[in-house]
């Protein structure tokens, strides 16, 4: 079995950044954030999202493992203003808090 990562995933990989709430604001006023879950790998969910993989990204959805950035979800991170990753693969800015170092 090839163990190799995808040119997709290593492609995405490169243009993933950390990211402040304030700078994704306005993309979230656009509704074009989706939360990925912690226990989902992001660059894996963004791969799934790019690549239409709608069996696997609809079981997530499912799962609340992926999810359009919900106004609560919002506030808190406004209020806790937590560092975040973010990947674009449009339209759409997938985004996961960061783990705590």
């Amino acid at each position: 079995m090839n163990q190799e990562p995808s040119t997709l995933y290593a492609k995405l990989l490169g243009e993933t950044a950390s990211i402040t709430w304030k700078e994704l604001e306005p993309f979230f006023a656009k509704g074009a954030l989706l939360w990925v879950d912690p226990a989902l790998d992001l660059i894996a969910a963004a791969e799934a999202v790019a690549s239409d993989e709608g069996e696997k990204v609809a079981a997530w959805l499912a799962d609340d493992k992926l999810a359009k950035l919900s106004e609560s979800r919002a506030l808190d991170l406004f209020e806790r203003d937590p560092q975040l990753w973010a990947v674009v693969v449009s339209p759409w800015i997938l985004i996961q808090e960061r783990a705590a170092e």
